[in-house]
């Protein structure tokens, strides 16, 4: 094994010694489908008010609906009992801090001689335009049901609080 990861090989031990989620069904309890950043500031389960197994969480760099999203949430409606979707993007975020993704190119370029333009990052500074599109991708998505619940929010990564949008 690699020592890099020790620490949470060590954590999970003692973790899977007190588990306590055996026979949770592979369902969304709550019906939520969340979409959200990878930021490590979002702990998107208790600032929700949600408990492991109630929601399908799917998270990206931007919490962007990309296409990959979209194949998640046609599985998630069909298969996974979701039954509404919180697009969650988040205050302070990088990919919203940037004009779009010829920046974050040329900055992971010049920081670090790696040249990413064969990626697509979604970076983009209008995030409530961002979120808005994203919004009505998964509305007019042929594929998910009409009748599907979406709705936008903006988490605030200083005092925890979501802001609904109006998308």
């Amino acid at each position: 094994m690699n020592s890099a990861f020790d620490d949470l090989y060590t954590a999970n031990a003692d973790y899977a010694a007190g588990f306590g989620h055996t026979g949770l069904k592979p369902v969304a309890a709550r019906g939520l489908a969340l979409v959200t950043c990878m930021d490590s500031r979002i702990d998107p389960l208790p600032a929700l008010g949600l408990q492991t197994g109630d929601a399908k969480i799917l998270r990206n760099a931007g919490g962007r609906v990309t296409d990959e999203v979209l194949r998640t949430l046609v599985l998630a409606a069909y298969l996974l009992e979701v039954d509404r979707v919180l697009v969650m993007p988040h205050t302070r975020c990088k990919m919203a801090s940037v004009s779009g993704d010829a920046e974050v190119h040329d900055l992971i370029e010049r920081e670090h001689g790696v040249d990413t333009r064969s990626l697509a990052f979604g970076a983009d500074n209008d995030q409530m335009g961002a979120l808005r599109r994203d919004v009505e991708r998964i509305r007019h998505h042929p594929l998910l049901p009409r009748e599907l619940p979406v709705a936008g929010v903006v988490y605030d990564v200083d005092t925890g609080r979501i802001e609904p949008a109006d998308v």
